[in-house]
């Protein structure tokens, strides 16, 4: 029997990530087993699934590969990705697709409201693709997303998690105009791994951004996140608390750092359970309203729960 494949006509599928296909393979550890997760089987995750397709919508959790996706899907919490699923930028931890990204679905604000109302979100998180392309960087689409959701569900409190609008005269002005409840940018690393890890931002920029949103709209809360498990140092991490909270930033997650796949930037090590413990235990000493630390912490996981436990730890301290 003789086998022909036919590599002329064929269109040839474009790699997710064309900037790092000829890196040499970085091999992480073995993972060990407070990091695994069982596969999505329920039918809420099926459900929650059916919703998203049938509205066209992208969600970070599909994209980026989250390892709670079954657990938050069978609750019916997603995380959606508005702007497309292509980013400008070739961050060495994502998996979320680069390249040149597509114009903009002007009707998208509205199918993300409606995909919110359909799955009866009291809380809703939306992040987007860095689109550096635009003049503006999305900031005008995050703010029709905003406006869309609150007039489907005036109800639904609404936490968005932004790209740094680096070199965006007025971007982030406009996102804060349209008054999130909560307002997120993950600063993703320290400082010293910013060349490898996250090399088109910058980490000051990032942190003044926050600092920002709290001098235009004190009511506004303020949300960042970190990786662990990328080389960094314990003071480090102490550090970065130390700059979120200069920068008047409420709430910080500490998460486990994945490899996507073996292009991606290495796992150094899996940090403990009981290492994650004591840097909560220290942010919260810190004055941080509310903290997350935790193997498998997400920027959104249990976004909704966090949200009413931080208003609540708010309203204490005001007493």
């Amino acid at each position: 029997m003789v086998v022909i494949v036919d590599t002329v006509s064929a269109t040839p599928l474009r790699p997710r990530h064309p900037e790092k296909v000829n890196r040499p393979d970085a091999l992480s550890p073995p993972k060990p087993d407070w990091i695994r997760v069982r596969a999505p089987t329920s039918r809420g995750y099926a459900d929650t699934r059916a919703i998203v397709k049938e509205n066209g919508l992208v969600t970070v959790c599909e994209e980026a590969g989250c390892p709670n996706i079954g657990e938050c899907w069978d609750k019916k919490h997603a995380t959606f990705m508005i702007m497309g699923d292509t980013c400008t930028r070739a961050c060495a931890f994502c998996n979320v697709k680069t390249g040149m990204p597509g114009t903009l679905d002007t009707r998208e604000p509205e199918h993300v409201a409606e995909a919110t109302f359909k799955l009866g979100l009291a809380h809703i998180v939306v992040t987007s693709v860095d689109r550096d392309d635009l003049a503006d960087g999305g900031a005008e689409h995050f703010a029709k997303t905003i406006r869309a959701i609150r007039a489907r569900c005036p109800t639904t409190t609404i936490e968005v998690l932004t790209p740094d609008f680096l070199r965006k005269e007025g971007a982030l002005e406009t996102v804060v105009a349209a008054k999130p409840d909560v307002f997120n940018h993950n600063l993703e690393t320290v400082p010293s791994r910013y060349l490898t890890v996250r090399p088109g931002a910058r980490y000051f920029h990032s942190v003044r951004l926050l600092q920002t949103v709290k001098e235009i709209d004190p009511a506004i809360f303020t949300k960042s996140g970190i990786m662990v498990g990328l080389g960094e140092e314990r003071h480090e991490v102490s550090q970065v608390m130390d700059d979120l909270r200069s920068a008047d930033v409420d709430f910080l997650t500490i998460g486990q750092y994945l490899q996507p796949t073996r292009k991606h930037h290495a796992v150094i090590r899996y940090v403990t359970p009981d290492e994650f413990a004591g840097y909560e235990k220290v942010a919260y000493t810190k004055g941080f309203l509310m903290v997350s630390a935790s193997p498998l912490t997400r920027s959104s996981h249990h976004a909704g729960d966090d949200f009413a436990k931080l208003r609540a730890a708010r309203a204490a301290k005001s007493r």
